[in-house]
């Protein structure tokens, strides 16, 4: 894990060069201007006033107030490059998890799980940045301080330094055994957490469930169970901390009263000055102190390794889903979309969704993939803007397989309608412009027209401009859906993928846009996955899904007459539908 940490760092840290160069000499100045003070503040009482010498505590008086304003300066200034570095490694790490997840295929985004990314780009980064940022105020001043406070220390008296012998080494000592047990425990921690924001993100997720069914007392007794994991895990790390501090602070004040106990006798036997004891005591608790800072900071590196570690862990995960090295970036064709043999099995799985499916959708042309629930249509129809890639065989656009082209390519041909339409936070208009960033209003209010929305769009008060909250969750399911469709509209693609994008719209409403999509996808390729016969009883060609086979491709008459089960879905809805 620390060598995680240190490639972390060693990759982020390189364009803030100039500020880590900054803090060194900034620090390197404040701690020389803190190891003058005490042998100033010496000369003071051994030369003034012991003497009775006014004029030179004054000018020695005003010699430690200018070096106690440049040490505030250049502590300062450390500070402040400190700071700009630290929050800009936090800055550039998060941009480069965001990259990576935002590349991610849908296989990956499954093996991490949402929940555990977000902690990752967020908590997990946090803590690495506050590494860095403790380390250029507090870190990089430790050892400079220890080594200037051994040496200043031996220069006023070196049989009392005899002390740092014995408390130094019972310090780290003491730091040792502590950290070694809590390294386990910030990585049960972070993994707590992760399993914390997954039930938090179930529980806003499915609010209206948990209402619906009066489940509120087991949601509010499965969240204690798992905040309780987080707080144990809390806890413990938190105990092992209270334990270390009060030891350190022991050595400590026992090492000043045996300061103080044997330089007393070297006074009475004039072998030592009070304003070297006292200067002495100084250089002790300075090293001493810089040796707390030492100990904090090696509390907050084993989480920070932790982290390090889960988030190289996300930047070193390739997706499985890539660039090929020679892309194919330019189609020629009008975009024809084959499946060859196809088949799919996801990692893990003992079993494959998808086996052995072939067809062709051509432009002008409407086909339909129906079936079961499980029999794989959607898994089918992710096959082709790649979120996830064939095991076997290959899918095709245009004579090309996908796995060959380049994804902007690819996908730039693709409207797509997800099985659970998904509007981002914004307007409706923010929402439809990601269709194509370079619509005008006409082009979205025919896209809006067509996908019969353009009427409850035009009766909220903003029109294009009406708020739309995270999902959607303002407006119903079937104006979601059509929504949807509008924004897989404005592209104006040349081919269609529609998956379930039906579900929620009544008959009428379904009939309406299916007449007013023909004319506008006539020359592009329609791939439509439905459960609702009618919605695609009409479509050029019919392919029936069962246990991920294809069992039946045809007209719908064709089917009635030659596939049995095709015949049985159509038997299961004749009593709401008029399928004839």
């Amino acid at each position: 894990m620390i060598r995680d940490l240190y490639r972390l760092l060693r990759n982020h840290l390189g364009p803030y060069k100039v500020e880590l160069v900054l803090v060194l000499v900034f620090q390197a100045l404040q701690t020389v201007a803190t190891l003058w003070l005490p042998s100033l503040n010496a000369q003071i009482i051994d030369q003034g006033v012991v003497t009775g010498d006014t004029g030179f505590i004054w000018s020695r008086g005003a010699v430690m107030l200018a070096v106690a304003f440049a040490q505030v300066v250049f502590a300062v200034l450390a500070v402040y490059y400190g700071s700009r570095a630290a929050m800009g490694l936090g800055r550039d790490v998060r941009t480069s998890l965001f990259h990576s997840v935002n590349g991610y295929s849908a296989q990956e985004v499954a093996h991490f799980g949402p929940p555990s990314l977000i902690t990752r780009i967020t908590n997990d980064v946090q803590q690495v940045q506050m590494l860095v940022q403790m380390s250029c105020t507090m870190l990089v001043a430790a050892p400079m301080m220890i080594v200037g406070g051994v040496i200043m220390a031996l220069r006023e008296d070196a049989q009392l330094s005899g002390i740092l012998l014995v408390a130094v080494p019972v310090m780290v000592l003491l730091i040792g055994l502590v950290v070694s047990r809590m390294v386990p425990q910030f990585t049960v921690m972070q993994t707590r957490i992760d399993r914390l924001n997954q039930v938090l993100r179930e529980q806003i997720t499915g609010i209206r469930v948990v209402r619906a069914f009066v489940r509120e007392p087991d949601e509010e007794a499965r969240f204690g169970e798992t905040n309780q994991l987080v707080t144990g895990a809390a806890l413990y790390a938190g105990r092992l901390q209270a334990f270390m501090f009060p030891m350190v602070l022991l050595v400590l004040n026992l090492s000043s009263a045996a300061a103080v106990w044997f330089g007393a006798h070297r006074i009475a036997d004039g072998q030592l000055q009070i304003g070297q004891l006292i200067a002495f005591l100084s250089y002790l608790i300075q090293i001493l102190m810089a040796l707390l800072m030492v100990t904090f900071m090696v509390v907050l590196v084993p989480r920070a390794a932790v982290c390090a570690d889960r988030i190289q862990d996300v930047l070193e995960t390739p997706t499985t889903v890539a660039d090929p090295l020679a892309p194919v970036t330019e189609l020629v064709g009008t975009g024809a979309l084959r499946f060859d043999g196809v088949g799919f099995k996801y990692p893990g799985a003992e079993e494959s969704v998808v086996t052995g499916v072939s067809f062709t959708v051509r432009p002008g042309e409407t086909t339909a993939v129906v079936g079961s629930t499980g029999s794989g249509k959607t898994t089918l129809l992710s096959l082709v803007p790649r979120l996830f890639d064939v095991t076997e065989g290959s899918v095709l656009v245009d004579g090309v397989d996908v796995r060959e082209m380049s994804l902007s390519t690819l996908r730039a041909r693709i409207g797509l309608v997800p099985q659970r339409p998904y509007l981002f936070s914004g307007t409706v208009r923010s929402n439809l412009l990601q269709g194509d960033s370079s619509a005008t209003d006409e082009q979205l209010w025919a896209a809006l027209e067509v996908a019969q929305a353009a009427d409850f769009v035009r009766a909220m008060p903003d029109g294009l401009d009406a708020p739309v909250e995270q999902g959607g969750t303002n407006v119903s399911g079937g104006q979601r859906q059509r929504l949807a469709i509008a924004r897989a509209l404005v592209r104006r693609p040349s081919i269609y993928l529609f998956d379930d994008s039906f579900s929620a719209l009544d008959l009428a409403t379904d009939a309406r846009l299916r007449a007013a999509l023909a004319p506008i996808t006539r020359d592009a390729a329609v791939l439509v996955v439905a459960q609702r016969v009618s919605t695609i009883v009409s479509a050029d060609q019919i392919v029936v899904l069962e246990d991920g086979v294809a069992v039946g491709t045809g007209t719908h008459k064709e089917l009635l007459a030659t596939c049995p089960t095709y015949a049985e879905i159509v038997a299961s809805q004749m009593g709401t539908e008029d399928v004839a």
